[in-house]
């Protein structure tokens, strides 16, 4: 059975393996904060149907919880550890099954295993918080081992840590001109993507939400960061399939091990 991925736009992905449906990052607003969705429609109902939802981290673009409670009663829920402390919204989607999670914890959903893995990334709920939960990403093994990276930089023990495997959704952009310490630009995610050396390869988490009234503002890094991912990919990692999905756009993908 082929692994099927779908991505929704910014770091909401479907994956589709052994015969679960996990998803990413859950974020349906049209607005969130000073953020506009610029692309993309909001993700149909069908987004919103999944047996575990995975969450990297606390940013309320990434633990956005008006959409967390859009998921139907029972969802299996993985957070980081200390997220319902830190973030007590948390605590009141009691129709979810949370649990907390960290590095190096493994997650059975049906007949997929879920591994945590490190992010090298800011896990506190911004603008400020004593409270720290680590960031995080996830490799879903199912016929195919797919790593969903979250928001991470580049760290050298990345390809050890995550280990072998077929996927990977990347982030290769965000929402603004500027990416900080933490992140992958379309240059770091493809130095990552020649460590990882998946067979196949999507960008995400960029070209979906711009900040309001910053439309006419350097449109070019809003988005550009797919296509420029795909040119260095080619040069970086040129053995890895790269798939560059539009918004609601799934690709099918046989692996054989």
């Amino acid at each position: 059975m082929p692994v099927e991925i779908t991505w929704w736009g910014h770091a909401t992905c479907t994956v589709e393996d052994a015969n679960i449906r996990v998803l990413t990052d859950p974020l349906f607003a049209r607005r969130l904060a000073h953020l506009r969705r610029r692309r993309g429609p909001i993700p149909p109902a069908e987004a919103r149907r999944a047996d575990v939802a995975l969450v990297s981290h606390l940013h309320a673009d990434h633990l956005h919880l008006p959409s967390l409670a859009c998921l139907a009663p029972g969802t299996r829920l993985l957070v980081p550890r200390g997220a319902p402390r830190a973030v007590p919204g948390v605590r009141r989607l009691r129709r979810l099954r949370i649990t907390e999670v960290a590095p190096g914890d493994e997650v059975r959903i049906g007949e997929a295993l879920v591994r945590v893995v490190p992010a090298l990334h800011d896990g506190r709920r911004l603008p400020v918080g004593p409270q720290r939960s680590p960031a995080l990403g996830y490799v879903v093994e199912g016929e195919a081992r797919t790593y969903f990276a979250g928001d991470t930089g580049l760290f050298d023990a990345m390809a050890e840590r995550v280990g072998p495997v077929d996927v990977a959704l990347l982030p290769v952009g965000g929402w603004g001109p500027y990416l900080g310490e933490g992140h992958l630009d379309a240059g770091r995610a493809a130095r990552a993507l020649a460590r990882l050396a998946p067979r196949a390869a999507v960008p995400v988490h960029y070209g979906t939400y711009w900040p309001i009234g910053m439309d006419a503002v350097r449109p070019h890094e809003f988005h550009a960061p797919g296509d420029e991912f795909v040119r260095l990919a080619a040069v970086s990692a040129p053995q890895v399939a790269v798939h560059k999905l539009g918004h609601g756009e799934s690709v099918r993908l046989e692996v054989a091990r």
